[in-house]
């Protein structure tokens, strides 16, 4: 097994997130510098045959899996910076560890996943699964239905074309769209890009799962039956 997919299984982080740790020199394999080449040794039981360490700290076992709801509110930063008051950091549980699945912009609210699977925000993240969220936005103005066909077309801003995508109109000034893409700040941009201001900005929707009656600021686990749903719209 690579050894970024083994610390993933472990419940570091997603695999990206493993690479960076690898990249900066803070694993150890075996008392030396891991590199991301480095395989890891399982046993029959799927143990792990290595020596293994972050930051000088061993890394023993594989964590329990959790999956958990955040409805975040606007002014949460979703960078696990510790010395910065607003980060998501300081909603976490010390145990077990989670990290969000992509981001939402501290100026946008709704709908966070958090867990410690790493192969499942592999997944849920990789732009060649093209998953969908869904979102609700409200703009600075009541806009035409032309600008909701441009929206579902694609819109071309800094040498970027989006893809095409679901928009339908809520009201006269806000509306609901499905993506598949995850480009940085897409729906501000692309709404700039038409002559608009997104001045709500809301998260409603993750494949499979949606915020309900899940209060703002609140979160809570996955049921069991929320958590097999949801792994098996991402395997199809």
């Amino acid at each position: 097994m690579r050894l970024a997919k083994y610390l993933a299984q472990c419940g570091i982080g997603s695999r990206r997130e493993a690479c960076r740790l690898i990249e900066a020199g803070r694993i150890t394999l075996n008392g030396h510098i891991a590199r991301h080449t480095d395989p890891i040794r399982l046993d029959e039981s799927l143990n792990c045959l290595d020596s293994i360490e972050l930051d000088g700290s061993p890394i023993t076992k594989t964590e329990t899996l959790a999956y958990w709801i955040l409805n975040k509110a606007v002014g949460t930063d979703c960078r696990l910076l510790e010395q910065d008051e607003t980060s998501l950091i300081h909603l976490l549980p010390k145990a077990p560890r989670l990290y969000p699945v992509g981001r939402l912009d501290k100026d946008s609210r709704g709908l966070l996943l958090l867990t410690n699977d790493g192969e499942l925000t592999h997944k849920l993240m990789h732009p060649s699964f093209a998953h969908s969220k869904t979102y609700h936005v409200r703009l600075n103005r009541p806009f035409t239905d032309d600008f909701v066909e441009q929206m579902a077309s694609g819109v071309r801003y800094k040498d970027l074309q989006t893809l095409p995508c679901q928009v339908r109109r809520l009201s006269s000034d806000s509306f609901e769209i499905v993506l598949t893409q995850g480009l940085n700040r897409q729906i501000r941009r692309m709404s700039s890009a038409l002559g608009y201001k997104v001045i709500d900005l809301q998260r409603v929707a993750l494949m499979t799962l949606t915020l309900e009656s899940l209060a703002e600021g609140a979160m809570q686990p996955l049921t069991p039956q929320e958590v097999a749903v949801l792994k098996a719209a991402v395997t199809i």
